[in-house]
């Protein structure tokens, strides 16, 4: 009688299970064919990306734990090529466990796939708050239309400052984003949501007797798209920063972040004791190099530029190095540094050339959209830099660009907070945005016609951020590829341009504007209709082709302002005269000031034309007017002087 009993129930389970597994794979291929006309467009969809924080005191201390689940569907067969999956964690954010599997459909039922392939790569950064990175690449087999990659990892933050952010959005479309963090009763936590004017990220929060729990949900979330010239997605895209700002533990309060006096104290704790011993051979070498300078500046400007010249730039962590500047001495020993230990080595040797006034100082680069008193944790900051107080100037020493000059900050710190470190004090100093004539490009053409051929010499100009970029492109080429680059650098009219020679100056010297003298001819760029010759001196077009599509979602970052002052002098034949000159042109607005003027000086034609930026970010309300500004401009520069013959 048991025994039948057994048999029956076990098969009535059996029967139950391969129904469940039967309603299981319908339901997953209804969804494919829902999500398939849903999402017409795309050839994968992210179905669930979560992540859960579980933040506990065990043993009196924070014990911090990370969940996240993540699966996406293939919707097509296209979307079969994107077989990889990955995730970071470093000491700081250590792995505890991990696993990952494609699901496909197998006779009406879904099958589980194990992944085998998984790769561990280092993951190095170029910001001073990357650590020891290391990313776990998954490789999903059997992937088909209707398949989905699934991961799931769980990971232990060994500083509970270190937190990461949660971004609610990525470049395939998702279904369902959530972050919910669970935190015991006796911990406080703060957080601050960007980027949602529309209020679509559900919030959530649930008292319990021992712990509360805090929910964020995206429903249908679109995805970002990547956009020329765009800054990070940090000012676009949906997403949240929080932090721990205290726990009690053993009725014992332990204060973390929440402002930035608490922040201030986190990093000086890496600081603090930097460079306390005094070392010979640096001393020696601060003091050599300054013993000819007269005043306290030109010391500083000579210790910079001894730096930028002897200290090479590696971008390296490990642990908290990711945080702490080594020894000036040590980076002097190795010749070698990245961010902060070139900070530690200007600040060094400036001490010992007998000058108190510079300071270490931890700013964020451009890619981070927020201030200090907005989010004051160590997603503010992701670059460390020396600061010298000239009085009541502060002057941005930042030796990881070796071509900058004294005197111009970075141009990705450019607008950026500075929070200097001076012992139990702190100052925040914001770095100013560098002025447009600052980041000149010059240059004078002039220009004969023969046999309806055009040409030329000139002498070319590049200063401030241009001239950075532009060496740092030219870099050690040499012959014909050095050749071809400044060819292209001076590159006047079209495709017909010959450049015959050219030579360059101050190339060593970042005080000056490096320089191009060049001699050049140009075919096919001059229009003869019966006896008139139709001739466009306009030959740089700047922001000609930069209009800025309807759709366009994200902000138009153009790094740096710019000047360009051209001017072209075309020496008339003596079988022609100038039958038209174009008027002048005029364009100021509160995004771009252009000026063209034309003037008929003896057997000579001179178009002079300025033209200079006026705001280093374009936001979606000035797309418009700098449409506007660009069809103006476009107009400008069609404009052709006649010469006719006598």
């Amino acid at each position: 009688m048991t025994q039948t009993i057994w048999w029956t129930l076990s098969n009535k389970a059996i029967l139950t299970g391969a129904a469940v597994l039967s309603s299981v794979a319908l339901f997953a291929q209804n969804n494919f064919e829902t999500y398939k006309k849903q999402y017409p467009d795309y050839n994968e969809l992210i179905v669930n990306n979560a992540t859960s924080y579980s933040i506990s005191i065990v043993d009196k201390k924070l014990k911090v734990i990370q969940d996240n689940q993540y699966e996406s569907m293939i919707l097509s067969d296209n979307g079969i090529q994107n077989n990889k999956e990955s995730f970071s964690y470093s000491d700081f954010v250590k792995l505890l466990s991990y696993d990952a599997y494609t699901v496909v459909s197998n006779g009406g039922k879904e099958k589980k796939i194990k992944v085998t392939q998984a790769l561990e790569k280092q993951s190095r950064g170029g910001s001073v708050f990357h650590d020891d990175v290391k990313t776990k690449q998954l490789s999903f087999p059997n992937l088909e239309a209707g398949a989905k990659k699934v991961y799931e990892y769980s990971t232990e933050f060994t500083d509970p400052n270190l937190l990461h952010k949660f971004i609610f959005g990525e470049v395939l479309p998702v279904k369902n984003s959530r972050l919910e963090i669970k935190v015991d009763k006796n911990v406080n936590i703060g957080f601050k949501l960007f980027n949602d004017p529309n209020h679509l990220i559900a919030f959530n929060k649930i008292e319990k007797k021992d712990y509360t729990l805090y929910q964020w949900t995206l429903t249908d979330g679109k995805p970002f798209k990547f956009e020329g010239n765009a800054p990070s997605i940090l000012y676009s895209v949906p997403h949240l920063i929080f932090y721990i700002e205290d726990y009690t533990a053993d009725k014992n309060k332990v204060t973390l972040l929440g402002d930035i006096q608490r922040m201030y104290t986190y990093y000086s704790s890496f600081v603090e004791n930097l460079n306390t011993k005094e070392d010979a051979a640096l001393k020696e070498i601060s003091q050599n190099i300054t013993a000819n300078k007269t005043s306290e500046e030109e010391k500083v400007k000579a210790i910079f530029y001894w730096v930028k010249d002897n200290i090479k730039y590696i971008a390296f962590e490990n642990g908290y190095e990711g945080f702490i500047p080594r020894e000036a001495a040590l980076v002097n020993e190795r010749k070698f540094g990245d961010c902060k230990d070139m900070a530690s080595i200007i600040s060094a040797m400036a001490k010992y050339a007998g000058i108190t006034n510079v300071y270490l100082a931890w700013i964020g680069t451009r890619n981070i959209p927020y201030s200090f008193s907005e989010v004051a944790t160590p997603s503010t900051t992701d670059h460390m830099i020396a600061v010298y107080k000239k009085g009541s100037e502060y002057i941005f020493l930042d030796a990881t660009d070796q071509e900058t000059a004294y005197g111009l900050p970075s141009a990705f710190i450019q607008d950026k907070e500075a929070l200097l470190y001076n012992g139990s004090q702190y100052q925040i100093v914001k770095v100013p945005i560098t002025a447009p004539v600052k980041n000149q490009i010059r240059d004078a053409v002039v220009i004969n016609i023969q046999n309806e051929k055009i040409s030329g010499t000139g002498w070319l100009q590049i200063s401030g951020y241009n001239r950075t970029n532009t060496l740092g492109q030219l870099g050690d080429a040499a012959n014909k590829t050095r050749f071809e680059m400044i060819k292209s650098l001076v590159l006047k009219g079209n495709n017909k341009f010959t450049l015959n020679d050219y030579c360059e100056g101050n190339l060593k010297d970042r005080d000056k504007p490096y320089e191009v003298g060049y001699d050049f001819n140009i075919e096919n760029y001059i229009v003869k209709v019966d006896k008139e010759l139709y001739l466009n001196l306009t030959f740089d077009k700047y922001y000609e082709k930069s209009n800025l599509e309807k759709d366009r979602e994200a902000n138009y970052d153009f790094d740096f302002l710019n000047q360009f002052v051209s001017s072209v002098t075309c020496l008339i034949p003596k079988e022609y005269k100038v039958k038209y000159v174009p008027k002048n042109f005029e364009i100021d607005n509160e995004l771009l000031k252009a000026q063209f003027t034309y003037q008929l000086l003896g057997n000579t034609v001179e178009m002079k034309a300025t033209l200079e930026t006026k705001k280093i970010m374009l936001e979606k309300k000035d797309f418009a007017l700098w449409n506007e500004t660009v069809k103006k401009l476009k107009s400008a520069y069609g404009e052709t002087i006649i010469l006719q013959e006598k």
